[in-house]
């Protein structure tokens, strides 16, 4: 009998997170192929920058293995998807994604600073690029534990674009902000980490949210970004 990829799993509400390789246990969550509903992805996986390797400052916290390559093989997988797909570091897969109309920018609100003035966010959908203004100061109130971690909002914001998405799946969930969006606005999650100690900090903060979530009798309605005279 073969091993299961899945190392261990846990529940929380309407999210299911797993811990494991996400390339391995991908297919075993069934069919990926409703374009308008059904599941949808929104990830933001390494880039394999490689900073903690190279000795930079702002990682020196942070052992951070997983970052040393890019998952080729996990980005080509996702590529072939025909879900909608929001896949964060999106230029640093350019050879490996399809030619895109619509990118999302994460605007940091700060120039010459030794990080990136702002971040790009590849996705499937033929409609217009659109940007998210949100201060890095801002970004850290929600408690940085992960180097690479997303601001809950924004991931709130992107959630906008996958209004017809029943879940949302993040293969790499690391320290599980998709999955804190999602509790937030009432959606689906299915998260995966292959790293013990994220997936902990996952755990732990979506379990947060949710308990935070059952205060309110009603869920906040999903925020879809509109701009006049124009479609998503």
């Amino acid at each position: 009998m073969m091993e299961s990829p899945i190392i261990r799993e846990v529940t929380i509400g309407n999210c299911r997170l797993i811990q494991g390789d996400c390339l391995a246990v991908m297919p075993l969550l069934g069919r990926f192929d409703a374009l308008d509903g059904g599941l949808a992805i929104l990830t933001d996986p390494p880039y394999g920058i490689n900073y903690s390797g190279n000795g930079w400052k702002g990682w020196a916290n942070y052992d951070a293995k997983w970052d040393k390559e890019r998952p080729v093989d996990a980005i080509t997988f996702l590529a072939g998807l025909s879900c909608n797909k929001i896949i964060w570091g999106g230029n640093y897969f350019s050879d490996l994604l399809p030619p895109s109309m619509r990118w999302l920018i994460w605007d940091k609100g700060q120039r010459n600073f030794s990080l990136a003035d702002f971040e790009m966010a590849w996705t499937s959908q033929n409609k217009a690029a659109r940007a998210f203004n949100y201060p890095r100061a801002l970004a850290l109130q929600d408690g940085k534990q992960h180097p690479t971690q997303k601001p809950v909002a924004l991931m709130e914001w992107c959630l906008g674009f996958l209004p017809n998405a029943q879940t949302i799946l993040d293969p790499f969930m690391g320290s599980g902000t998709t999955g804190v969006a999602c509790v937030n606005l009432g959606r689906s999650f299915i998260g995966i980490e292959q790293d013990e100690d994220y997936f902990n900090i996952a755990v732990s903060r979506i379990q947060k949210a949710h308990q935070q979530a059952d205060f309110f009798v009603e869920k906040p309605a999903p925020f879809t970004p509109t701009q006049d005279g124009f479609e998503l």
